[in-house]
């Protein structure tokens, strides 16, 4: 053999299966070239010695959810000033994986290519985000988007006005948003520079209106939950796996 091939082609022609079979195979991360994985069908092969690991399946891969805490200056689906932000999707590789990550799932490029960003995050905002290729968590997270509790950190600057506090959780704190009544939030102190929001159907650029509009300003934020999921100790720049037993 003098020119290569496809490592579609070559596979189909070793393990007499359909090409579209072999392109399974691979895309699962089941073969090996000079073995290392390789998950690209088109991957251009000569005489290099190829292997399908012996557990292989060609039962379609299973959806999965992945949480990222997106660092700071990353874009998440709502744009970014200039457009200098790197998108978030381009931290999600098996050389970010979270070391404690405790789902046993093997990384796969196909996980990254195939999921979609459900939680937008403003681009100067940290926490997490989430990305999925599941449709029954993409339902969960846009359909029922206005049901689901996000947690938030807020830095703030500036002074609170009289009665601020109390306006931004009472529940008729008559707060119009992009010509919306606004739900209501539940807003602690923290610290004597830091609030946590915790609020339903959170939208861009609501936390920081409701905080100018009782005298503060927004210097950071942080998301640390979204429904029943939190952060926890995810480092930034990191990511891992939903677990079967965790529901938004």
């Amino acid at each position: 053999m003098n020119e290569p091939v496809r490592l579609a082609k070559r596979l189909a022609e070793m393990l007499s299966c359909s090409r579209r079979e072999a392109e399974q195979y691979i895309e699962g991360g089941w073969v090996t070239v000079d073995g290392v994985v390789v998950e690209e069908p088109q991957f251009r092969v000569l005489n290099q010695t190829i292997a399908l690991d012996p557990d292989a399946s060609l039962l379609a891969l299973t959806p999965v959810t992945l949480l990222l805490h997106k660092p700071v200056g990353y874009e998440a689906g709502l744009g970014a000033a200039g457009g200098q932000a790197l998108p978030a999707a381009q931290l999600l590789s098996a050389a970010s994986l979270w070391p404690e990550d405790r789902s046993r799932i093997r990384p796969l490029k196909k996980h990254f290519s195939a999921s979609e960003l459900v939680t937008p995050l403003a681009t100067p905002a940290s926490g997490l985000v989430v990305f999925t290729s599941d449709w029954r968590v993409t339902r969960k997270l846009r359909e029922d988007a206005r049901l689901l509790e996000h947690e938030v950190l807020v830095e703030v600057g500036g002074e609170i006005k009289p009665g601020g506090l109390e306006r931004l959780n009472r529940i008729d704190h008559g707060f119009t948003y992009r010509g919306a009544l606004l739900p209501p939030a539940k807003v602690s102190w923290q610290s004597e520079a830091r609030l946590r929001f915790a609020l339903k159907g959170e939208l861009p650029g609501q936390i920081a209106y409701m905080c100018e509009s009782v005298g503060l300003r927004v210097e950071a934020m942080k998301r640390l939950r979204v429904g029943r999921i939190p952060m926890s100790h995810l480092p930034p720049g990191q990511w891992r796996y939903l677990l079967p037993h965790e529901r938004f």
